[in-house]
């Protein structure tokens, strides 16, 4: 067998051969850092969610054009978050983008329904992120499953 040929068959079976090259690790790396913004942003660590967010970040509900332009405007509108906070459920890879689930807290006599973040992550900074009034609603964009 070629050496090429047998490298690529190794970098299939196992994704340690290539972990860089075919975007595993980077998955994995984007996955992690997504997970410790959101952990900081809901104990109030808002200066390293700015060390995260790349300056020109968007942060909107489908509308690139509405909603937050820049780390400033991010950053002040988690600064004005309502509270209690809500929780975080899950955080999963979608290719190069990055879904977190949160549980909002249930109001009085209703029940919560799970919202969620499509995190795309650019040369280790979030560039993006596109809110979801339902997690449903953003896996399925993705082509993922509610688990």
């Amino acid at each position: 067998m070629e050496p090429a040929r047998a490298w690529w068959g190794a970098a299939i079976l196992d994704r340690r051969a290539a972990p860089l090259r075919w975007g595993w690790a980077v998955s994995d790396a984007n996955v992690e850092l997504v997970r410790r913004g959101w952990e900081a942003a809901l104990r109030g660590d808002l200066d390293l969610v700015a060390s995260l967010l790349d300056p020109d970040v968007k942060w909107h509900g489908g509308d690139p054009a509405a909603g937050c332009q820049n780390r400033a405007q991010a950053l002040h509108w988690m600064r004005r978050a309502r509270r209690p906070l809500p929780e975080l459920v899950e955080v999963r890879a979608a290719g190069d983008k990055v879904v977190v689930v949160l549980k909002p807290p249930a109001r009085s006599g209703e029940e919560s329904v799970s919202v969620a973040n499509v995190t795309t992550v650019r040369d280790g900074k979030v560039v993006e992120m596109v809110h979801y009034d339902r997690a449903a609603d953003a896996l399925a964009a993705l082509g993922l499953s509610s688990q």
